[in-house]
C-alpha cells in the first residue's frame, strides 16, 4: 500500500474526524456560495430595510432577517468566509513563525536554544485574552501608520491576523524545536554534518520535510482556537469592525435582541460551536493518521 492509502484507511478509523471534515467541506462551500445565495434570494447583505426588519422564516428570507433587515442566511455565509479567512491565515503565519524559531533553536541549541525558548515561556505566560483586548485597541496612527491605512474597513480583520500570528506561534515552536532535537542525533543527520553539508540545506532538505506530520496537526488544531479568538474579539467590539459581517460581530448585534430575535444569536453562535469543534476532531483524526505508532481507536 502507498503512504496515502495508508493515511486515508488510518483516518477512516477516526469516524467523528471523517464527520467533522465532511461538515468543514460544507461550511467552506456554504461560505463560498454567498453570491450565489445572494442573487438566488434576490437581496443585498449590506442593503438596509427596516420595513423588513426581524422577519422569521420565509421563501424569500429561510433564516429571516436581522434588527436592519438583511437576511440573515446571506450574512452567515459572508461572515464565514470572514472568520474562516482569518482562521487559516493567522494559524498559516502563526505555524511558519514558530516552526522557524524551533527549527533555529533546536538545530543550533546552545545560548541562542535559551534566549528563544525563553522568549517563548514569556509569550505562554502572558495572560492570552488581555493582551489581545490590549494589541487590538492600540491606535494603528499613532504608531506611524499613513491615516489612510489606519482607517481602512478592512483593517480590522488584518489587524486580528497580525495579532493572532504573533501570539500563536509558541505551542508550534515548542513542538518542532523538540522533534529537531530528536532528528539532529540520528545517523543520517550526523553523517550529513560530517561530510560537511551546510546546515541551511541539512535543515531544509533532511529535518523540515520530517515535521511535516506534526506541523499540520498543530496548524489544523490552531485554526478552531483563532477563530474562537477572533469571534471573542469581534464580540467585544475590538475585531471585525461592521459594515463587514463575521460570526463574532454578529453575535455583539444579537446580544440586545436575545429575548425578542434568538435566531440572530443561535445561528452565528451554532456556526462558531460547530467549527471549532469540528476543526478539533480533525486534528485529532490527523494525529492519529499521521502518527506512525498511534493505535486503532
Amino acid at each position: 500500500m502507498t503512504r496515502s492509502q495508508i493515511f486515508v484507511q488510518r483516518m477512516m478509523l477516526h469516524r467523528m474526524a471523517v464527520i467533522s471534515a465532511c461538515l468543514l467541506a460544507l461550511l467552506v462551500l456554504f461560505t463560498l456560495s454567498a453570491p450565489i445565495i445572494e442573487m438566488i434570494l434576490n437581496t443585498d447583505a449590506s442593503k438596509v430595510n427596516l420595513f423588513s426588519r426581524l422577519m422569521p422564516f420565509s421563501f424569500d428570507h429561510p433564516l429571516g432577517t436581522d434588527d436592519l433587515g438583511r437576511d440573515l442566511m446571506v450574512r452567515l455565509a459572508y461572515g464565514g468566509r470572514v472568520s474562516l479567512l482569518v482562521g487559516f491565515t493567522a494559524a498559516i503565519f502563526a505555524a511558519a513563525i514558530g516552526t522557524v524559531i524551533g527549527l533555529i533553536a533546536g538545530y543550533y541549541g546552545g545560548w541562542l536554544d535559551s534566549l528563544l525558548m525563553r522568549a517563548t515561556d514569556s509569550v505562554i505566560a502572558l495572560p492570552l485574552l488581555p493582551l489581545l483586548i490590549v494589541l487590538a485597541v492600540i491606535d494603528l496612527e499613532k504608531i506611524g501608520l499613513p491615516a489612510d491605512i489606519a482607517n481602512h474597513n478592512d483593517i480590522g480583520l488584518y489587524r486580528i491576523i497580525v495579532i493572532v500570528s504573533l501570539v500563536g506561534w509558541t505551542s508550534v515552536a515548542r513542538l518542532v524545536r523538540g522533534s529537531v532535537l530528536a532528528l539532529r542525533e540520528q545517523p543520517y543527520i550526523l553523517a550529513a554534518r560530517s561530510m560537511g553539508v551546510p546546515a541551511k540545506r541539512i535543515i531544509f532538505t533532511h529535518i523540515l520535510p520530517a515535521l511535516t506530520s506534526p506541523i499540520t496537526v498543530a496548524t489544523t488544531l490552531s485554526v478552531g482556537n483563532i477563530i474562537l479568538f477572533e469571534s471573542i474579539l469581534s464580540f467585544l467590539g475590538l475585531g471585525i469592525n461592521p459594515p463587514t459581517p463575521s460570526w463574532g460581530n454578529m453575535l455583539t448585534n444579537a446580544q440586545e435582541l436575545i429575548w425578542e430575535a434568538p435566531t440572530l444569536a443561535f445561528f452565528p453562535g451554532l456556526l462558531i460551536f460547530v467549527t471549532v469543534l469540528a476543526f478539533n476532531f480533525v486534528g485529532d483524526g490527523l494525529q492519529d493518521a499521521l502518527a506512525p505508532r498511534s493505535k486503532k481507536r
